[in-house]
């Protein structure tokens, strides 16, 4: 997952608070960074996105595949 993926995947699932999120939400399983701090650490999107699903209860099959963009139409 890219960084672009995690922001389209973010605004995709949680809409209008996601930023809130992004910036509010302490992640237990990032030492308790918030998903700005850890992505700003270094952290991969993709352990930073399942992170905050876990904290925010995702489902599981609203997890994975998100934020990628369609094929283009040949």
């Amino acid at each position: 997952m890219r960084r672009s993926e995690f922001d389209r995947a973010v605004a995709a699932e949680f809409g209008a608070r996601g930023p809130a999120l992004v910036d509010d939400l302490a992640l237990g399983s990032l030492g308790d960074r918030t998903a700005r701090q850890a992505l700003n650490a270094g952290e991969s999107p993709r352990s930073v996105w399942l992170a905050l699903c876990v904290e925010a209860d995702v489902p599981d099959t609203r997890r994975y595949g998100v934020g990628r963009l369609d094929p283009r139409e040949r």
